[in-house]
């Protein structure tokens, strides 16, 4: 987390704030008290560096002494906004439409309220003092984590399941409390923490309107209405407590804000030592020259020890198409993931080696990675904003990472439109994604991987939603953007027999696992894993006998949290031994660029 001035700033500050908190009261609290008849009303001094007050008391001591009640108030107001903020943001999940409508309605009615003013009102009604401004300001911070929660909520209650909850009759305040609420915990606890800034700056302000803490307690709010009368004159008196509130309200938010953006990161753990290195790195391999990629040991583990990639080692050369093949959840797409740094929260990445053109790509800026690295889904709507032009969202590609003017930006966005042979650039670029078919959409977004100068292209499933004509295309498109920028290109699908058409090399994954690699022109009748084999098999050509069944493979992939410590192959394999059931087969050489774990490959 610690990483930029901000978030280092923003921890050394609420640090601070904290340790003044706990052993403020206990070293500073006699001074603060001590009352003076001589030094009544002075400004700043060697005794008294921020001077005294009307009772000649150290206003340095009762700065240093107001933390803890400063802080402690704050606390209180964040949590109970916090708390109100939630229950009223979940009501709309677990009560009827029409009562849920009414609360979301209600919920915007207090967004749209000026915050100041529903918290001065909230502490009339409640009465001046701490406790009407501790309930004001959190009466004003609920709102904000009501509308959050009702957001957040929405995006997990359409989840598959949440939806099997409901079809099991499982009861409303259940769904809530077990599937909903903790899948957006962390978000909520991040935002408290920047409310916590919020709260102790709204508090500062009631008290320094009057409408907070009242005398004989004080807090920092306090302090400062009290010393800006005679700011004119000492204006040390009030820039003392004026300080202390900037710099904790600045502490608190720059660490939610820092706390924020290392959770939206996947974490990347480092290379660590070779006697440390777990099983599902042992395929590593030797570092691959001249690789535009270069993967060895990569592993992504979600929480529960769920590894749906486990050590996974691979390369891509320039020029070269690799095609990375295998079942729906066997890892591919999240492989490539991993090396795009897109692996979703709480997902974590672990590697002995992730290398793009040589250079490690965890110590890539995003600059770098955005213009070294393009990616092609399989879903061209989801890579396009549906608001914006097609021109518009090619052009800020070369505005962010090259720092190209916009004009310029335009016309390379219509130059690589009409380089991926879309009719009409110029026109095509003044559209919606909306007004363009699938296959158009596709050719865009590998446009929009173009506009950098790309090392690497991955290519995730971007066929599988189009027609066989429409594909054909886009297939011969990446090969002809492959030649002519001599990129290397990962290219990720489940049908084996369009990246036998396409690709120099396959890579084949199950659970997980790499389980063969060979050159694409051995695939129909080199593969040496019964896996591959059967992949093949199971595709019909021209002499298939219709009157017999269409060939499968038998049972199913294991789950990711259900591979075992052999072959996770062994329970589908017709070749399967004993030794298969407890040991994993690495992978290793099998012939000329060729790899296969299996222990019984011919």
């Amino acid at each position: 987390m610690l990483r930029t001035p901000a978030a280092i700033a923003g921890a050394a500050l609420a640090a601070l704030m904290v340790v003044l908190a706990v052993i403020g009261p206990p070293i500073w609290g006699d001074a603060a008290e001590l009352v003076n008849a001589g030094a009544i009303l002075q400004g700043s001094s060697a005794a008294h560096p921020l001077g005294t007050d009307n009772l000649g008391r150290d206003l340095l001591a009762r700065v240093l002494v107001a933390g803890r009640y400063s802080l402690q108030l704050a606390l209180a107001a964040a949590l109970i906004g916090a708390s109100a903020g939630i229950v009223l943001g979940a009501l709309p999940s677990v009560l009827p439409a029409r009562a849920g409508r009414l609360v979301t309605g209600a919920v915007n009615a207090l967004v749209a309220f000026p915050g100041l003013l529903l918290a001065m009102f909230t502490a009339v009604v409640a009465g001046l003092g701490a406790r009407g401004a501790v309930l004001g300001i959190g009466a004003a911070i609920a709102p904000g984590f009501a509308r959050l929660t009702q957001t957040l909520a929405a995006s997990v209650s359409g989840a598959d399941y949440v939806a099997a909850a409901r079809m099991l009759r499982v009861p409303r305040h259940r769904i809530l409390a077990r599937h909903v609420l903790p899948n957006i915990a962390e978000p909520l606890i991040l935002n408290l923490t920047q409310a916590l800034g919020g709260a102790l700056l709204g508090l500062a302000g009631m008290s320094f309107l009057g409408l907070g803490v009242q005398p004989p307690d004080y807090d920092w709010g306090r302090l400062l209405f009290d010393g800006f009368g005679r700011i004119y004159i000492h204006p040390e008196v009030a820039l003392g407590p004026a300080a202390a509130i900037a710099l904790a309200g600045i502490g608190f938010n720059l660490l939610g804000d820092a706390l924020a953006r290392r959770a939206a990161r996947t974490p990347v753990r480092t290379p660590r030592s070779r006697q440390e290195r777990p099983a599902a790195a042992a395929d590593a391999g030797e570092t691959q020259p001249g690789a535009v990629l270069d993967v060895a040991g990569l592993t992504v583990t979600f929480p529960g020890g769920v590894t749906p990639v486990r050590g996974v080692s691979l390369s891509v050369r320039p020029g070269e198409i690799v095609g990375l093949v295998g079942e729906s959840g066997s890892g591919k797409s999240l492989t490539a993931a991993a090396v795009g740094g897109l692996v979703p929260y709480p997902g974590t990445v672990s590697h002995e080696r992730l290398r793009l053109c040589g250079e490690d790509v965890p110590n890539l800026s995003r600059k770098q990675l955005g213009t070294s690295l393009a990616m092609v889904f399989q879903d061209p709507m989801a890579s396009l904003n549906p608001a914006l032009k097609i021109g518009g969202q090619l052009a800020e590609v070369a505005v962010v990472h090259q720092g190209a003017t916009r004009e310029d930006a335009r016309r390379r966005a219509v130059d690589r439109l009409g380089h991926v042979h879309l009719p009409e650039p110029e026109k095509q670029a003044a559209r919606h994604p909306h007004q363009l078919s699938g296959g158009m959409r596709q050719r865009a977004v590998i446009a929009m991987g173009l506009m950098g100068d790309p090392k690497l292209i991955i290519a995730d499933e971007p066929t599988t939603a189009l027609d066989v004509t429409v594909q054909r295309q886009i297939l011969r498109l990446l090969r002809e953007v492959v030649e002519e920028s001599g990129a290397g290109a990962l290219f990720i699908s489940h049908d084996i027999a369009v990246v036998g058409e396409l690709c120099d090399r396959v890579v084949v994954m199950y659970a997980g696992r790499v389980v063969e690699e060979l050159p694409v022109d051995r695939l129909a009748d080199g593969a040496a894993h019964p896996y591959t084999r059967a992949l093949i098999s199971s595709l019909p050509d021209m002499d298939t006998d219709r009157a017999l069944p269409l060939a499968s493979i038998p049972g199913r992939q294991p789950a990711p949290a259900e591979v075992g410590a052999g072959c996770a192959f062994a329970p589908r394999c017709p070749l399967a031994t004993g030794r298969c059931a407890t040991d994993r087969p690495a992978l290793e050489a099998h012939g000329h660029d060729h790899r296969v774990a299996c222990w019984e490959a011919s």
